[in-house]
């Protein structure tokens, strides 16, 4: 079973897509700002999800980085 949460790569501009069961959250440049899409999807301790691999792939760059790839 996937991860729920997916914060695929940095686009080219910065910034990464994020993902929640397959719809499109929002694009973040930090990690506030996937912590806020978390939260609007009703997960309120979102910010303790973020290095969780059951919760949360990171893909195609570092986690926590949001700089143009």
């Amino acid at each position: 079973m996937s991860a729920p949460i997916v914060i695929h790569r940095p686009s080219s501009t910065g910034g990464r897509r994020v993902t929640i069961r397959g719809q499109i959250a929002g694009l973040a440049y930090e990690d506030q700002d996937v912590i806020e899409f978390l939260r609007r999807a009703g997960l309120p301790d979102a910010d303790q999800l973020l290095d969780r691999p059951e919760w949360v792939e990171w893909r195609g760059g570092r986690a926590h980085r949001y700089a143009a790839a």
